[in-house]
């Protein structure tokens, strides 16, 4: 019996997959509240949505918050719904393939400056020229709006690493969530209730719900059960796939058609990912919490 589960059971590198076709699902389904209620309104709606559901289902550890940790979590909650809907507005203007291919430059170079190797700057060199395939400025046509807010987004996801790694392994799993996504749905509030007002309807809060299972609730159930039976690196290596899966889902969903040096970009992006992932080794459960060096900020 126990070897029938065994091979029943879903491989981890099954899970992680399955978490990043939920994460570019999500963001790919976006698009059409995006068009209702702005990319800041629908960042308010799915963080706020998600808050209450990682508040339901986890208890914030209050008692083990020091006075210390304040800044470091109000800035990664902070950060998390600056990058939301930086990242929602950059697909509001660019294919969704390429916004993930320029937010993907974020975590590549917080790896490559924290390897202190001058032969680690070669994977986010390698990462540029294929965003640069994807975004053919020689063409004349290319939206600096998008690109900015994706860029915008990538500086977010690097902070947004650096602030996991100093909160170490004090608050791990659902927990830290329950913590820092009421802060960022708060931070998304700003932009987002005005964006928002007047076009909520029964049907815009269902869509909102749908959208924060997909992300982020059911990819970090995904990724927690995946990193349990993975090393850090291997998941990483597997995230490099997300800029390929975005641009799958792009075509897929929203139609989105790259040309063939599009394609070639995406390859690129990919290979820098993964190629970035070598030499890393699993070192404290700190780097594998949702949003830390190998796992996505809430996009």
């Amino acid at each position: 019996m126990s070897g029938l589960k065994s091979r029943a059971a879903v491989p981890p590198w099954g899970l992680a997959v399955a978490a990043i076709l939920s994460v570019q699902l999500g963001s790919a389904l976006s698009v059409d509240l995006i068009r209702e209620i702005g990319a800041g309104g629908t960042a308010w709606l799915r963080l706020s949505m998600g808050a209450v559901i990682f508040l339901i289902i986890a208890r914030p550890p209050l008692s083990r918050v020091r006075r210390s940790d304040v800044p470091v979590l109000l800035g990664l909650g902070i950060t998390t719904g600056l990058v939301t809907v930086g990242f929602l507005a950059a697909i509001e203007h660019i294919p969704l393939g390429t916004a993930v291919a320029i937010e993907f430059l974020g975590p590549l170079t917080v790896a490559a400056l924290q390897s202190h190797s001058l032969r680690a700057l070669i994977w986010p060199g390698l990462a540029l020229c294929g965003v640069l395939l994807l975004t053919e400025p020689w063409h004349g046509a290319v939206d600096l709006t998008g690109i900015l807010f994706a860029g915008l987004a990538a500086v977010g996801w690097g902070v947004y690493i650096t602030l996991t790694q100093r909160i170490g392994d004090r608050f791990t799993g659902i927990s830290a969530l329950s913590l820092t996504i009421p802060v960022a749905a708060v931070t998304a509030a700003v932009i987002g209730i005005p964006q928002a007002a007047g076009h909520l309807s029964p049907g815009v809060l269902a869509a909102a719900a749908g959208l924060a299972i997909l992300l982020p609730v059911l990819p970090f159930a995904l990724e927690m059960l995946a990193l349990r039976r993975m090393t850090a690196t291997a998941f990483g290596t597997l995230m490099a796939l997300e800029p390929a899966v975005g641009l799958l889902l792009g075509l897929i969903v929203l139609h989105q058609q790259p040309s063939p040096i599009q394609f070639l970009g995406i390859l690129l992006v990919v290979v820098a990912g993964a190629a970035a992932q070598r030499g890393g080794r699993r070192k404290t459960p700190a780097e594998q919490l949702p949003g830390g060096s190998t796992l996505d900020p809430i996009p």
